[in-house]
């Protein structure tokens, strides 16, 4: 999936996203660790708005995503606001960088994009090798009960300014598999609209798998809480956070 239409319209679509909130959360977070500047991984940055907050916030930014598309947003959000940021177009599992950050965060249900189980052991393992002795690692991820009883076999409708968006969803029989056909109608220059499609699923990891590879990686899970929370989830959480830290 290289999301090279919805680029263009994803900020759009996320306006109700509080990233300001999120990225104030996620640095409450690593100040519990002692992590307040220094360099930081956005993984799977998407357009670059957390990757701003974090740079705004003293933090030395790299953003990397597969999409290109997303990062050629990501670059021009950056230069508008002055904030130096390396970006790197690259998949999670295959992250290489040129020496070690002290956190790194995943935001927004990206982990939920990688496409198996081995897929989530390989990119815990090679995010490993980046990340200092004692770093920590935030992320967030959409639950099984998300899949199953938000998204499941539903149909969303979003109505924009210049797009309006049919999200239909289909829940495999393995019960944590969600396909995603998005509809797009984009609003041009001349008042007209042009469709285009983007189809892609997500998986969503049990607690296990999601530890397993953590653990088998050198990790080690030092926090699980809700979203925007200091308790851990419930039945009905569907977004949890992860609080990793490199223990070897």
């Amino acid at each position: 999936m290289s999301y090279s239409s919805f680029a263009s319209v994803y900020d759009e679509l996320t306006i109700n996203v509080d990233y300001k909130r999120r990225a104030e959360y996620i640095m409450s977070i690593l100040a519990d660790y002692d992590i307040k500047d220094g360099l930081l991984l956005d993984l799977a940055c998407g357009t670059g708005s957390l990757s701003l907050e974090f740079s705004k916030n003293g933090f030395e930014v790299i953003g990397t995503d597969a999409s290109p598309d997303m990062l050629m947003e990501a670059q021009n959000k950056a230069a508008e606001a002055g904030e130096n940021i390396l970006f790197l177009c690259q998949r999670m599992e295959e992250t290489d960088l040129y020496g070690t950050v002290r956190a790194i965060v995943c935001s927004l249900d990206s982990i939920n994009h990688l496409s198996s189980v081995n897929e989530l052991n390989k990119t815990f393992s090679t995010l490993k090798n980046f990340i200092d002795d004692g770093g920590i690692m935030v992320f967030d991820v959409n639950t099984v009960y998300k899949h199953q009883k938000i998204l499941g076999n539903n149909t969303f409708v979003y109505n924009e300014k210049n797009v309006f968006c049919v999200w239909q969803n289909n829940l495999y029989d393995d019960g944590v598999t969600v396909g995603i056909n998005l509809d797009f109608f984009v609003k041009d220059d001349k008042n007209k609209y042009n469709r285009f499609t983007e189809s892609f699923k997500e998986i969503a990891f049990t607690d296990a798998e999601i530890t397993n590879a953590v653990e088998n990686a050198g990790f080690k899970v030092v926090k699980r809480c809700a979203e925007f929370s200091c308790s851990a989830p419930e039945e009905d959480t569907q977004r949890a956070y992860y609080v990793i830290r490199r223990e070897y």
